[in-house]
């Protein structure tokens, strides 16, 4: 479309994670891809300050990206014009009555813009033969075709029903036999040749003798790919797998003095200037910034220095130790408005498993994408040393990614060091099993083995007592299972960045007043004892048992986790950092199939 028209509105995070670059949207009358950064209006976008989340995705996409920033939007826009491109994708429709089958490009549909019902905009068939009234309002074909190096492309549609290349140039129509909907009761048909095929034979093992190579598309970049040896592979309009995000997320956190740092942010345009603490004092008093000066002259030159070392984007190889670090040692003094610990006793009952609760009372999470796949989940190599294949968000070098800041509250646990030494020595004869299923089903995958670490039990335990926690919470603090999301800090004493055990539930959302209390007050310690207690009690015994408590993984499936299930301990994928990988709720709890694995007893 060459004009902008409004079509719909999505959420800040949605853009992130669920309708992104490269996404299919679908819409009422329509369906979009929402297209690359090179599309996007950067005048309307807010540059978001996050220089360890920068760092690390200046480092995983080898590139020097400059800045994290917001989607553009522009709330004084009263067309519509400033926000995400968007173009419609597929652009082969169908219509309802005569079935014709035919690209947008054909021109034998016309768009019908409503300025007053956004959501109304379409696309109809002028001229149908079968429309006694209004033209029919056309929709777009649920057939698609995608390779695993993230190319997208419309379905084959000539070359299909033809068998290969062919001159005929006939007119195509898709028709339908059954009410099932099913792909063996859709054939599309040629008018002119009288060739028909059903859609059946694009699936499956047909599919790949039906179907050309991948052509190396792009149409969220209007850009193909110089080659591309993949097979291509039917899909449907809307599958679950034509899209994964792959995000990277930080903590932000205060640097030194929390109050001194959020003054002197504040005041950066005209501070950044104190090259020396004689011009910190000048411009202090020139400035009249009396907060400032009721702190050291020195105190505060220090901060800024700090300052300017954050703007060099230093390297950075781990985004959870700092927070890890900032969490353990729960020191108040670095608090600021938007980030608030306060340490309280443990859980009552379990002061002998916990060695520190901290309530972060409020947190800004920063987000931002970096890229997607298809077909293949990057949830599958988390932990893979080796740079997969990311769909490229611009068909220039990146100068920015899309990031959002998302506010909430937390409960920070950290497990104790002796008891949790002592669990380690019990399962040590479980822990060779994990490893020999972990190697299973990376080969399975094709995934070298030595190229993922394995995460230690301690993860394991942590990962399911992060599960357990989150659904029990989630009955009690008002907010849905899918608003509640884990970070698990777990390492080995032996490790670089040395031993960490904790766990933090926390909310965000991307209101910018945050959340109202509701999860941290549930983190005071007979609160939290009682809601302790309650979600462990609930795993001893699973709906599913005994198939549940005796489950374990194998090659044939695609799971890697052992007693667990969606009535137990599964969460929604939202919440999960690892995918509802590496879970196993007799880790924490007896249950009817083990009895001597438990780090609670």
């Amino acid at each position: 479309m060459e004009d902008k028209y409004k079509i719909g509105e999505l959420r800040p995070s949605q853009i992130l994670f669920t309708y992104g670059i490269g996404a299919i949207a679908d819409l009422l009358n329509l369906s979009v891809i929402v297209l690359g950064l090179d599309e996007w209006n950067s005048v309307y976008m807010k540059e978001i300050k996050e220089n360890r989340l920068l760092a690390k995705v200046c480092q995983e996409l080898n590139q020097p990206i400059k800045k994290l920033s917001s989607p553009p939007q522009n709330d004084d826009d009263p067309e519509g014009k400033i926000g995400i491109p968007v173009a419609p994708f597929p652009s082969w429709m169908v219509c309802p009555k005569c079935r014709l089958l035919a690209p947008l490009e054909s021109q034998l549909f016309q768009i019908k813009v409503d300025r007053y019902r956004t959501e109304q905009t379409r696309y109809v068939h002028q001229n149908c033969s079968k429309s006694q009234k209004k033209p029919p309002t056309v929709i777009p074909v649920r057939f698609l075709v995608a390779c695993e190096k993230g190319h997208l492309d419309e379905f084959p549609w000539s070359y299909f029903v033809h068998r290969g290349n062919n001159n005929c140039s006939g007119t195509l129509r898709l028709e339908e036999y059954g009410v099932s909907g099913s792909t063996t009761d859709i054939m599309v048909k040629c008018d002119q040749c009288q060739e028909g095929r059903l859609l059946s034979e694009a699936f499956g093992e047909s599919g790949k003798r039906s179907l050309p190579r991948c052509r190396g598309r792009h149409p969220h970049l209007r850009h193909f790919d110089e080659s591309c040896d993949q097979q291509m592979r039917a899909m449907l309009l809307g599958a679950s797998n034509s899209w994964f995000s792959v995000t990277l997320s930080a903590l932000s956190l205060p640097e030194g003095n929390g109050e001194i740092e959020e003054l002197v942010n504040k005041n950066w345009s005209k501070l950044q200037k104190a090259t020396t603490p004689e011009l910190l004092e000048m411009i202090l008093e020139i400035a009249d910034i009396h907060a400032l000066k009721t702190y050291p002259l020195e105190d505060v030159y220090q901060v800024i220095q700090a300052k300017f070392n954050q703007e060099k984007i230093p390297e950075i190889k781990d985004l959870k130790t700092p927070e890890w670090e900032a969490f353990s040692s729960a020191d108040i003094s670095n608090n600021t408005s938007e980030f608030q610990l306060r340490p309280v006793d443990p859980p009552t009952g379990f002061i002998d498993y916990f060695e520190k609760t901290v309530l972060v009372e409020k947190l800004k999470e920063v987000r931002a994408l970096i890229g997607f796949t298809r077909l293949i989940s990057p949830g599958d190599f988390v932990d893979i040393q080796e740079k997969i294949d990311l769909a490229p968000l611009s068909r220039k070098p990146l100068e920015y990614v899309p990031a959002t800041e998302i506010r909430g509250e937390g409960i920070f646990l950290e497990l104790a060091k002796n008891k949790l030494k002592q669990w380690e020595e019990v399962v040590k004869g479980k822990e060779s099993k994990v490893r020999e299923a972990q190697k299973d089903w990376l080969n399975s995958r094709g995934i070298d083995p030595e190229k993922v670490p394995f995460p230690g039990m301690r993860y394991l335990l942590i990962h399911s007592l992060a599960h357990a926690l989150m659904r029990q919470l989630a009955i009690a603090c008002g907010y849905n299972a899918a608003s509640l999301r884990e970070r698990i800090y777990s390492a080995l004493p032996k490790s670089e960045n040395g031993s960490q055990a904790g766990l933090l539930i926390y909310t965000a959302t991307p209101d910018s007043e945050g959340t109202l209390g509701g999860l941290v007050n549930l983190g005071e310690p007979d609160t939290l004892g009682y809601h302790l207690r309650s979600a462990l009690e609930a795993m001893k015994l699973c709906a599913s048992d005994p198939l549940c408590a005796e489950h374990t993984p194998s090659s044939a499936n695609l799971s890697l986790h052992w007693a667990a299930c969606h009535a137990c301990l599964f969460s929604p994928e939202t919440s999960c950092e690892r995918g509802n990988k590496f879970l196993d709720r007799s880790l924490l709890v007896p249950t009817v199939s083990n009895s001597d694995l438990a780090f609670f007893v």
